[in-house]
């Protein structure tokens, strides 16, 4: 049998050893480098620590291939070349925060190979994502994953405040996903037989930098905040981020 501290009771000992070896898994939101909240990884840092987790997924638009869009563009925007530098960059730093982390392929990731197929480019000429953003051995890409039964994926494809909730549903099971930067929470189903969640984790995105202009008239503003999958899959938990009394812009 183990021993513990003697300073701590057994009950508080196994209390705390039950902690450090729980399966929590943080998710990050999307973050849309090099345009990210300036505060959000220090956030997802200091909430993964609060939860202890022991894995972390990323949803999804780590990066935000903006230059690299169908849309319309800004012409201050920076051009692609300089864009990925910086977000190469920021990437590094994530990688030095979180060195292991499960990331799930959102739109925006997924531009460069969007391009190269409207192009005409096969597949056999592209880099993969980990090659294209240098990353660690930690770092890995996946359409979706599953931990403890709960399926992550980016979310393409749903939207609106139920859209989690409607990912959960058709998925029949507990889902975790991003996309939908206007809404972060989670909400609960039960049948006879079980219950599952669908978590919006929200975004980490800078609202006020110009690459999210276009949303200078939506009555919705997006919700910054992560995820926090804690009991083995069970419970599933949206943080805000604090962003003061109220959320000014200025866009």
């Amino acid at each position: 049998m183990k021993q513990y501290r003697p300073r701590l009771s057994k009950a508080e000992n196994d209390m705390l050893q039950a902690f450090r070896n729980s399966s929590n898994v943080g998710i990050i939101g999307d973050t849309h480098e090099p345009f990210c909240h300036p505060g959000y990884r220090d956030f997802c840092y200091e909430v993964f620590s609060r939860f202890g987790v022991s894995q972390i997924v990323h949803i999804g638009d780590e990066v935000d291939n903006a230059a690299l869009s169908y849309h319309e563009k800004l012409v201050e925007m920076p051009n692609a070349e300089s864009e990925a530098e910086k977000a190469q960059r920021a990437m590094e730093k994530w990688y030095e925060t979180f060195p292991d982390v499960m990331v799930c392929v959102g739109n925006h990731s997924a531009l460069p190979f969007r391009k190269a197929t409207t192009a005409g480019i096969p597949s056999r000429f592209m880099k993969t994502y980990e090659e294209i953003w240098k990353a660690p051995k930690g770092w890995r890409w996946e359409l979706s994953w599953e931990i403890d039964g709960v399926l992550y994926e980016h979310g393409t494809g749903s939207s609106g405040i139920s859209g989690a909730r409607n990912r959960a549903a058709a998925n029949r099971q507990s889902t975790v996903v991003g996309h939908s930067h206007s809404f972060g929470g989670v909400s609960y189903m039960a049948s006879r037989n079980d219950i599952i969640f669908g978590l919006n984790v929200g975004c980490g995105i800078d609202v006020d930098h110009m690459a999210f202009s276009y949303g200078k008239n939506f009555p919705k503003k997006p919700t910054l905040g992560c995820g926090v999958v804690i009991n083995e899959g069970r419970t599933g938990i949206f943080v805000p981020m604090d962003l003061g009394r109220r959320n000014l812009y200025k866009f």
